[in-house]
């Protein structure tokens, strides 16, 4: 079955708005839509080509990118933002057939030779009247969409998803945060990112609606949107979290009476902030989560009755996905050792695109092999110590920067903490921290102030010798920090 099918499978006749807000669209509608342009795809160009979508969150792009899904073309979402010699680079490798975009973004890019589809170009007669075939030839392992991330080179991958893959990672979130239609999600989160194509596809799948802001800069419009709209969910990456608690105060002493429950992942939350939430909002569930790209979305959760008793940990596998933590030679670390985190599942990716030897190198013998180090407890839940490339050698020693920024993310005016290795001529390495404060109490008693903290918590040789005081966050549109911009 095609994703697009799946998603649509209970609500293609559905009168009532699946998207909520400035902008306003019922299922029925979005599906009719996205399934005439579908149509114009498939006759236009056949099935199994690379189509471009660059748009912020709206109406637009969901029409397209159903659309894509549906004629049985690969969906290349991108940031709208995107730098010219990124989008060239992804460009020469997929060689798109034609590209779905906004009229601002025409105004920075070149498309080239390749034809533009923009958002009022689709009332066109062209698009509309005519519907994609019922009969529907799509194989489940056929690609769906190519999702581009960051590749430790600095050179982009793009993670091939199929069918079988949405429909999977689809199913196991719906099955453990238990959604039905009566969930109104807040995405503050790009589609152009896993996490938040995540949340388009569980809301539409089981019958629930969306709420869109693009501007999460400005606290007060999150605050208002989950009031005025009733929102019952909203997720987050960890800055995210930071932000809401650490820059502002509103946040923490609002009551949201529809709010039930928030999710985390992108990314290793500081215990200490999800204390503060849970401390702030005790009325709301939280969910620690992990997954990669790689993974369609999601990987593990932690179950949030069991956050006490295993603060830290990032769970056990969802629904339908198989986790363990293995050491060198692949075998099951004991409870204690340190290991890379490998799974396996119906939700793991075809490969790279373009890229057989780095597919070799993740997907090994049906595991993914995620990068991430960790250990495990004795009832097998898995706690995250670092990305093997964040590994940091002073001294001959071996540190994880994970632990050295939760302990100074203790301190109540800090928002947020990079813990990085810089050059030094007598230990190969030493430890500097970045830290942004919620305001500016003077540099030096501040930083004496971490020091003395930092040595009552960690060993001598894990204290930061280099510290550098910072005001902002800068983050990306997927909420991650852009480090090296603090």
């Amino acid at each position: 079955m095609n994703a697009f099918d799946y998603f649509f499978e209970k609500s293609s006749d559905l009168e009532e708005h699946f998207l909520v807000g400035k902008e306003n669209l019922s299922f029925k509608d979005l599906y009719n839509s996205s399934l005439s342009l579908a149509s114009y795809l498939q006759k236009e160009y056949g099935r199994n080509k690379n189509i471009l979508l660059l748009s912020v969150n709206n109406k637009f792009f969901l029409t397209a990118y159903f659309a894509i899904i549906k004629s049985g073309n690969t969906c290349i979402p991108l940031d709208p933002n995107i730098e010219k010699e990124n989008l060239e680079y992804i460009s020469g490798l997929t060689k798109p057939v034609m590209i779905f975009m906004t009229r601002d973004i025409e105004k920075k890019i070149s498309a080239g030779s390749v034809g533009c589809i923009f958002p009022d170009t689709l009332l066109n007669e062209e698009f509309n009247g005519s519907s994609a075939e019922k009969e529907d030839e799509t194989d489940d392992n056929s690609c769906a969409e190519i999702i581009f991330t960051s590749g430790s080179t600095g050179i982009p991958k793009g993670v091939m998803i199929s069918h079988k893959n949405l429909k999977a990672n689809t199913e196991s979130i719906i099955a453990y945060l238990k959604l039905n239609k009566s969930d109104r999600m807040l995405v503050v989160l790009p589609f152009y990112y896993c996490y938040g194509l995540s949340l388009l596809h569980t809301h539409l799948r089981v019958g629930g609606s969306i709420v869109l802001n693009n501007s999460f800069i400005f606290l007060g419009s999150i605050i208002n949107n989950l009031l005025e709209y009733k929102c019952t969910g909203f997720a987050g990456v960890p800055s995210h979290y930071q932000i809401l608690l650490r820059k502002s105060d509103n946040f923490k002493t609002t009551k949201f009476p529809d709010l039930k429950y928030v999710t985390q992942a992108g990314g290793k939350l500081a215990p200490i902030f999800i204390d503060e939430f849970r401390n702030s909002h005790p009325e709301v569930t939280f969910y620690v989560m992990y997954g990669q790209t790689e993974a369609t979305a999601r990987l593990s959760y932690l179950p949030p009755e069991l956050y006490e008793a295993k603060k830290g940990s990032m769970g056990k596998g969802i629904p339908g996905v198989e986790l363990k933590v293995v050491n060198e030679k692949g075998a099951n670390i004991k409870p204690g050792e340190i290991g890379e985190v490998i799974a396996r599942g119906g939700n793991i990716m075809l490969g790279y695109f373009g890229d057989e030897e780095g597919t070799r190198n993740t997907i090994r013998d049906g595991w993914l092999y995620t990068g991430d180090l960790g250990t495990v407890d004795k009832e097998g839940y898995i706690f995250l110590t670092a990305r093997k490339k964040e590994i940091i050698k002073v001294g001959g020693k071996r540190i994880s920067p994970k632990e050295i920024e939760a302990v100074i993310l203790e301190l109540p005016y800090v928002v947020d903490c990079t813990i990085e290795g810089v050059e030094d001529q007598l230990l190969g390495e030493a430890l500097k921290a970045t830290i942004v404060l919620r305001s500016d109490n003077g540099q030096k008693p501040m930083i004496e102030k971490i020091k003395q903290h930092c040595a009552m918590r960690l060993a001598l040789y894990k204290v930061p010798q280099v510290f550098e005081l910072k005001e902002q966050l800068v983050i990306s549109a997927t909420g991650k920090k852009i480090k090296g911009k603090l």
